[in-house]
């Protein structure tokens, strides 16, 4: 097993133990990641900062929140090392011309023809273009789309407000996703128009995969909410751990193979609390 494959497989523990609000063997876990030759490759791949990041939100250990806490102190200052080596000058090496337009660094001057003369919109734009450039293959496209997205923004807001502002950070973090790069290429490419990218919501931008978890949630969701309309079984036998009340409805449901044991639902009829076990 890679090294990658034991980051995910201990990352899907540490979320399952957060989902069950159950940490035992937490700080088995944290310490097998302790011991491992973490690189910014596999944080960015992994995710692995968020689960263990959540263990140290609902553990309520103080032993396993302190080894927690030294992990991300640890990873965070990979990162600022690495965010160092890769802030260094560079010597441009890509010449630029009519025919390829010029994309400006984050951070640098824009060239004169991008330039709005107002300073918010600018560094907006700024920033576009360096979530355009997260991967080289920008080059493939030839297009320069960042100020012209950020003009279509402009010219549905008409202001520079925190509006403005949100709306700007919001396709930038959608565009630089490691696990959406098709919206990114989708721009460049053209196959999203420019008025199209200014006004997307963040359901519409997001992956195909995260779009097919919020179908499966929601599908979920009004799955028990129709058990709860058509009724089921009363019960005393069941207490619900808000109320600690013994007055629940409950059904009974085959979510997964035929081999695996039945979904029970519950709804407490005192509070309306939910929750579900197999």
């Amino acid at each position: 097993m890679t090294r990658e494959e034991d980051l995910i497989r201990i990352a899907k523990k540490l979320d399952k133990m957060v989902s069950r609000n159950n940490t035992e063997g937490a700080m088995d876990l944290l310490k097998e990641l302790k011991g491992m030759h973490m690189t910014l490759k596999l944080l960015q791949e992994t995710r692995i900062g968020m689960s263990v990041n959540g263990i140290r939100k609902h553990c309520t250990d103080e032993e396993v929140i302190a080894l927690a806490k030294a992990l991300i102190k640890d990873w965070k200052r990979l990162l600022g090392t690495l965010k160092g080596k890769t802030d260094a000058p560079k010597t441009p090496t890509t010449p630029t011309s009519p025919m390829s337009p010029s994309f400006s660094s984050a951070g640098g001057p824009l060239s004169p023809h991008l330039t709005t003369g107002d300073s918010i919109r600018d560094k907006c734009i700024e920033m576009l273009a360096a979530a355009l450039r997260t991967d080289n293959d920008y080059k493939d496209f030839g297009a320069n789309c960042d100020s012209m997205a950020a003009a279509h923004i402009y010219q549905e807001i008409k202001a520079t407000d925190m509006k403005y502002k949100n709306r700007v950070r919001s396709r930038i973090s959608n565009l630089k996703d490691p696990k959406n790069p098709g919206l990114r290429k989708n721009v460049l490419a053209g196959s999203i128009e420019l008025s199209r990218i200014a006004t997307m919501s963040a359901e519409e931008m997001a992956s195909d995969e995260l779009k097919q978890l919020r179908n499966v949630l929601t599908q979920e969701a009004i799955r028990e909410h129709q058990m709860a309309k058509t009724g089921g079984t009363t019960t005393d036998l069941l207490q619900c751990g808000k109320c600690k009340k013994k007055n629940c409805t409950y059904n009974q449901v085959q979510t997964r193979s035929a081999d695996e044991p039945m979904t029970t639902f519950v709804l407490c009829n005192e509070c309306g609390n939910r929750w579900k076990f197999c």
